[in-house]
């Protein structure tokens, strides 16, 4: 999930959002990766769009984004957590960082992905635009993991806030520290 300067970015919700309905087809938890300064607050907003659990990675040197520090602090994430499916808003920042990322834990991004659905055997098709947009592309991660890629914002249509539905926030030590 996205921050700047202490606020959640829109794709965030839509990408929550959307998460939940993988999840729910999946049989899986969907968890929201949180990273920054004082970002604990934030996180409580993302259960009510759907996240289960929602990861929290605060340093004073995550305030900013950095494209080194927080490509470190994710694929150490991903390293230890082994998720299925891994997905970033294709914002700025989310392009920069999406295939650092997947080069680094060895796995595959469907980049700019405009739709995304679910298979029985745990596969997610990720559909994008090829060809100058004339043709639709869809693609499957069968031999690696986590299964990547990066959504267009405003693809998903965000859900309503469920003040019921409140994920749980944990506050996550990494095993190694981000100026390593």
């Amino acid at each position: 999930c996205e921050q700047r300067e202490g606020k959640l970015m829109p794709t965030d919700f839509e990408l929550i959002s959307k998460g939940r309905d993988l999840a729910d087809e999946l049989g899986v938890n969907l968890c929201g990766l949180l990273l920054g300064d004082n970002v604990e607050g934030l996180a409580k907003e993302l259960g009510g769009y759907g996240a289960d659990k929602v990861l929290v990675c605060g340093s004073p040197l995550l305030a900013v984004y950095n494209t080194d520090a927080y490509a470190k602090v994710i694929c150490d994430v991903i390293e230890d957590l082994k998720p299925e499916a891994f997905l970033i808003g294709a914002t700025n920042i989310g392009r920069d960082l999406g295939p650092r990322i997947a080069a680094r834990v060895n796995t595959g991004l469907c980049a700019d992905c405009t739709i995304l659905d679910a298979e029985e055997d745990g596969l997610i098709e990720w559909t994008r635009p090829a060809a100058g947009g004339n043709i639709m592309a869809t693609i499957l991660c069968k031999e690696h993991r986590p299964q990547m890629g990066t959504v267009r914002p405003k693809t998903f249509k965000a859900m309503e806030p469920d003040a019921s539905r409140t994920g749980e926030v944990i506050n996550y030590t990494l095993k190694n520290h981000v100026d390593d």
